[in-house]
């Protein structure tokens, strides 16, 4: 029996059902190395009288992982397609590698041949483990992701067809459908999260600004997050000059947003708070980006998206942690009050700051928000995410996000919740010899180090407005946060980077039991 169905806007109804069902319309199965095909494969290719071996041996298809056998209308099945899809060695298919196949088949499961999929979680000897049958279910969620907004409706009968002709259902066969129902409320929940941050970072400059996006974090009260905006004058009153003066040049006022989950209640103790740069778009200020690939810059504030979806999660699944997500909200224009290199501005610690690059500008929105969590939440830890240099994407390309942070500890359980969701960091250096690329002659630091370690100085800046103590840790996000490249389980140009991994670290090492 089918326990409970999922659903997200625009995404087939996905829903959990014994490992015996229909044998009709289109139907996934498995097959592992040999080809060793799973029970329900064995069925069809038994009734088809070896379509599905002989199919095999002709492409030469062997069940390794990333192989497949599609078969339109085959012979002697009451199916419109049969897909075989190859997992390799069962021990060695990895929950990244589950989300993935979950992916990939989204993908190619486009609903022409048929509205309803049946897809067959199960292998030749054994169980496909609940998390793992969760996790196929998430990588579908995941790719069925798409951002059409701005797409005008086009109301032709051919437009008509297509929509009638897509993918409304799929029902995943398992050996325990009530325990993978339980387990998915939760990949469902990271799927909400992660497409808040997707559609945050998708949106256009011109509709989101810094005021629109504050208005996009309140409807988080709806699922129980307290909300509270910060807005030009309580930021000035909080003497955060350092985000204000990033600021000047736009029309549009800045914000800080402070939301905040107490999962945990009293007995939780303090929060970890989460902060995230949020420039809605970055011309660079007077000093002003080049023309080619300025429009990139409306993906600026993915670190404050990545820290929105996060709160959006934990809500929504109850999470049993207390924490705190802070997003500063600034637009970077080179207007007639813009600051100027050369400027000194003072930050909200006191520090003074010698401005020689205005598009060094994220740095300086995080150290008035980091600043400000410390002062009024006392926490247990503190991470931020931020697209903040170039020169972490020249390190490490768009695989691995930047990690800087002042205790192993920390930095040890986000790596290990990096590699557990697939969302991985590399760990760089910080030291004193780096710490000296940001001494400034006419004040307390200066906002940029120079041309060499670009990534290492600017986490070095954001560490001085870090108290004695305090384990924090620094995600660098320019090259995961934005523009990504196209994986199993995403298409989208932003691809909502953080919220997996993020809240695995809350799950795995602050959450209650």
């Amino acid at each position: 029996m089918v326990s409970r169905e999922f659903q997200l806007s625009d995404q087939p109804v996905i829903s959990f059902a014994g490992a015996r069902g229909p044998g009709e319309g289109v139907v996934v199965v498995l097959a592992e190395d040999g080809p060793k095909f799973s029970p329900m494969a064995q069925d069809f290719d038994k009734k088809s009288k070896g379509l599905l071996t002989k199919a095999g041996e002709l492409i030469g298809f062997k069940g390794k992982k990333d192989s497949y056998v599609n078969l339109l209308v085959p012979t002697g099945l009451n199916l419109s397609r049969l897909v075989v899809a190859g997992i390799g060695k069962p021990a060695e298919f990895g929950p990244e590698d589950w989300l993935n196949l979950g992916g990939c088949l989204r993908g190619a499961l486009t609903g022409k041949e048929g509205q309803t999929a049946h897809v067959f979680l199960e292998i030749a000897n054994g169980e496909v483990d609940t998390a793992d049958v969760a996790s196929f279910a998430l990588g579908m969620l995941l790719r069925g992701y798409s951002f059409k907004k701005y797409k005008t409706t086009d109301k032709s009968k051919k437009a008509a067809n297509e929509l009638e002709k897509s993918l409304k259902k799929v029902v995943i066969h398992c050996a325990d459908p009530r325990a993978a129902t339980k387990a998915f409320a939760t990949g469902q929940a990271i799927a909400h999260g992660v497409d808040v941050a997707r559609d945050l970072v998708n949106e256009p400059a011109n509709v989101l600004g810094p005021s629109e996006f504050a208005q996009r974090a309140k409807e988080l009260t709806k699922v129980g997050v307290q909300v509270e905006v910060l807005n030009e004058p309580a930021l000035k009153r909080l003497g955060m000059g350092a985000l204000l003066a990033v600021g000047q040049g736009s029309d549009q006022p800045s914000h800080v947003v402070v939301m905040q989950w107490r999962g945990a209640g009293p007995k939780g103790g303090d929060p970890i708070v989460f902060v995230g740069k949020g420039v809605t778009f970055d011309a660079g200020g007077i000093s002003l980006k080049p023309a080619a690939g300025m429009e990139d810059m409306k993906g600026d504030m993915a670190g404050a998206a990545c820290v929105v979806g996060l709160m959006r999660t934990l809500a929504e699944r109850k999470a049993k942690a207390n924490v705190v997500g802070i997003i500063g909200l600034t637009e970077n224009m080179p207007g007639g009050g813009a600051q100027r290199p050369g400027d000194v501005v003072k930050a909200m610690s006191g520090k003074t700051i010698e401005v020689l690059n205005t598009d060094a500008e994220g740095r300086m929105v995080l150290a008035d928000c980091l600043w400000y969590a410390q002062q009024r939440f006392k926490p247990k830890a503190i991470v931020n995410l931020a697209t903040l240099t170039g020169a972490v994407m020249v390190a490490l390309g768009k695989e691995h996000a930047g990690l800087f942070s002042n205790n192993d500890g920390l930095s040890n359980k986000l790596l290990a919740a990096g590699t557990e969701t697939g969302e991985k960091l590399w760990r760089l250096p910080l030291g004193p010899k780096y710490d000296k690329l940001i001494d400034s002659k006419v004040a307390d630091i200066k906002n940029t180090g120079g041309r060499w370690g670009g990534s290492i100085s600017a986490a070095q800046f954001l560490q001085r407005f870090i108290k004695d103590g305090m384990p924090w840790a620094h995600l660098d996000i320019a090259g995961t946060g934005m523009a990504s490249a196209d994986t199993d389980i995403n298409r989208s140009w932003g691809p909502g980077f953080g919220v997996r991994l993020l809240d695995r670290f809350v799950r795995d090492q602050y959450e209650r039991q």
